[in-house]
C-alpha cells in the first residue's frame, strides 16, 4: 500500500499560498499606482 508523502503536499500548499500572496501584493501595487496617477478631485471654487 502506498503511503502519503506529506512533505510533498505541504510544499505544494506552501507554493500555492505564496503565489496567492504575490498576486495579492501585485493587485495592491497596481491599485496604489492608479490612485497616485489620478489627480486628486478638487472641490469646486465658489
Amino acid at each position: 500500500m502506498a503511503y502519503v508523502n506529506y512533505q510533498f503536499e505541504k510544499r505544494k500548499r506552501d507554493l500555492e499560498r505564496k503565489q496567492k500572496q504575490e498576486a495579492k501584493r501585485l493587485r495592491k501595487l497596481e491599485r496604489k499606482k492608479q490612485q497616485s496617477v489620478e489627480p486628486p478631485a478638487q472641490p469646486p471654487v465658489i
